[in-house]
């Protein structure tokens, strides 16, 4: 019986040790991983403490060693080459070993915000993405790389979740984000080189779910969980998210980073700003990687007064925020903003034409991070008001080629004079500008463009790309 005991208590000891010197990667380090190329990428992960590790990596034939600390952490950064594969990766210690295999080193997108940007390619119960059957079919790519977060929420911060890279193919791609999908697909064509999306949203969310404790302290009328009880709903509790789904990919090496996201802070408009700045400094601030850059699509009009009082849209309609998403893109270094005020649907807050959100993140990313010319990327801009007696001229910024209406006529400027009340302007649509004039109104001084809750775009650029709502007051 002795002898017996003697050979259960090795054998609970030998396993007991094979589980702690056994190496754990995140998810985020996969077979079918792709990581940034021509760089310094962090590599992490978990085993037996105070225990000597070697990373090696086939694209350079080199190793890397690093020590685990008290808790069993270790962490350690490893070149990257210019855009090839598939290469392996290799992390061993003295009792254990791992290789991953099929990586490839490219561009690495994280794409995250709220429905728009979870909106699967299959679409929606009910609602469509347009042409996404046909995009689906036509997926497979062994040249990109997709991942996505599962939805949690939690008060502290996560260190990993469930999941690991996928090639794109229709099974996997149809479940994925259309907006990142159309984005990462455009990459691949233009640059030909392989392209990573990590996919990080939750319908419904609003700004502040994706921001820390930290980062929300100045903002006091906003409260943030201190327990499991205190998250009410997930995708609207301050820090949720966060905490649940950004934190386990905070570090890993990006490129940049696209959003879609705005239409759960539609009620706060003068808010959203300073929200969004302050998430975006200190998502940079997090990731150790300078001013990525980060290019952002702003919502689409869509009829709130199903969600708010009447009294309220009228006020406070979505055009508003609209304005301090268009004021960011202004005041956030290194960042981009795509206009969307031609796809927007009334009844649906989740506009079917996806293609256009994606491929417009795109464009500009390829121009302004990849350098590449000859295309329009940034959707004209209110530049100047020109006053001449009754008449009110605007012009534009960002119109090499000029405007167009399509030979439609423009109804959606309104002028106003002193007294602020606004009416509706006849407008002369010139190549790179329009002139605005009311009977109702003999001195004009303020002029606003489709600034209203749901509205139609009316004015673009000869590429296509829409104007954005504006206003001249501050009314």
């Amino acid at each position: 019986m002795r002898f017996l005991k003697t050979i259960l208590i090795c054998v609970f000891l030998f396993l007991g040790f094979q589980v702690t010197a056994q190496i754990e990667l995140p998810a985020l380090f996969s077979d079918n991983m792709i990581l940034q190329q021509q760089t310094v990428v962090p590599v992490w992960g978990w085993g037996q403490k105070n225990s000597e590790y070697t990373i090696e990596t086939s694209w350079n034939k080199k190793s890397f060693r690093v020590k685990s600390d008290q808790q069993g952490k270790w962490k350690t950064r490893i070149e990257t080459p210019e855009t090839g594969g598939p290469f392996t990766m290799t992390v061993s210690n003295d009792n254990d070993q791992t290789t991953l295999e099929n990586i490839m080193i490219g561009e690495v997108w994280l794409c995250s915000g709220q429905s728009n940007m979870e909106m699967p390619l299959k679409g929606f119960p009910g609602q469509p993405v347009a042409g996404g059957n046909e995009e689906i079919v036509r997926s497979r790519n062994k040249n990109i790389r997709l991942i996505t977060i599962p939805r949690d929420s939690k008060v502290t911060p996560k260190n990993d979740f469930d999941g690991g890279w996928q090639e794109a193919s229709p099974e996997y791609v149809s479940d994925f984000s259309a907006t990142a999908w159309y984005f990462g697909s455009l990459l691949n064509d233009a640059l030909d080189v392989p392209v990573g999306l990590i996919h990080v949203s939750y319908g419904g969310s609003n700004v502040e779910a994706w921001m820390s404790e930290e980062m929300l302290k100045d903002f006091d009328s906003i409260s943030v969980p201190q327990k499991k009880e205190d998250i009410g709903e997930p995708n609207r509790t301050a820090t949720a998210l966060y905490n649940g789904m950004l934190s386990p990919v905070i570090g890993y090496g990006i490129k940049g980073t696209i959003w879609y996201q705005g239409e759960s802070n539609y009620d706060r408009p003068f808010q959203y700003k300073h929200l969004f700045k302050k998430m975006v400094s200190e998502w940079r601030r997090e990731w150790k990687q300078g001013e990525f850059p980060f290019y952002f699509a702003q919502i689409a009009p869509f009829d709130y007064s199903v969600f708010t009082p009447d009294t309220m849209v009228e006020k406070y309609n979505s055009a508003y925020v609209r304005e301090a998403q268009l004021q960011a893109s202004k005041e956030i270094p290194n960042s981009g903003i795509t206009i969307l005020t031609d796809v927007g649907e009334r009844d649906n807050i989740h506009p079917a034409q996806k293609k256009k959100g994606g491929e417009r993140l795109a464009y500009l990313a390829l121009a302004k991070t990849y350098g590449l010319k000859g295309f329009e990327y940034e959707s004209p801009e209110f530049n100047a008001l020109e006053i001449k007696d009754n008449t009110v001229i605007v012009s534009f910024n960002n119109v090499p080629n000029g405007i167009t209406s399509r030979g439609k006529k423009v109804t959606g400027f309104e002028i106003a004079g002193k007294n602020k009340v606004f009416h509706k302007a006849e407008a002369e649509v010139r190549r790179k500008s329009v002139v605005l004039s009311s009977s109702e109104v003999k001195d004009p001084v303020a002029v606003r463009y489709l600034f209203d809750d749901y509205v139609e775009a009316q004015l673009w650029s000869t590429g296509g790309l829409p104007i954005s709502s504006f206003r001249t007051d501050d009314w």
